[in-house]
């Protein structure tokens, strides 16, 4: 059982997603790459909630509806922990939307699949 800080998290102040949906996107894809475990415990509310300077009740939202899904289990004296025994999305599910999304834009502007592939291509490679 590993505990985690809160500097796991991060937020995008500018971003028209609401902090509680930043939040629990956060944890789905950490959880589909591993890096956190089944049984892993996740910083306490207020500590998240300090470390981002935002409401615990936002922090408080994300965890209920993490619970609610079945990813997060509550541990009285111990907290918020990853849930055994489920799979988590896909990291190819993860994706997905924002793919669409680049999809839709790549309509939108006319642009030929062969070149929106081989920018892709060109970005992934760039990432290396």
């Amino acid at each position: 059982m590993v505990t985690h800080s809160p500097s796991l998290f991060s937020i995008a102040t500018g971003s028209s997603e609401p902090i509680y949906r930043q939040l629990i996107e956060q944890v789905r894809r950490l959880i589909a790459a591993a890096v956190l475990k089944p049984g892993d415990v996740l910083p306490s509310v207020r500590d998240v909630a300090v470390a981002l300077a935002v409401n615990p009740m936002t922090v408080s939202k994300a965890y209920n509806m993490l619970e609610t899904e079945g990813l997060l289990n509550r541990a009285r004296g111990v907290g918020m922990l990853v849930a055994k025994g489920n799979s988590p999305q896909g990291r190819e599910n993860l994706l997905i939307p924002t793919l669409q999304r680049a999809a839709a834009e790549a309509r939108q502007l006319e642009m030929d699949n062969e070149t929106v592939i081989a920018l892709f291509t060109k970005i992934l490679g760039e990432a290396k």
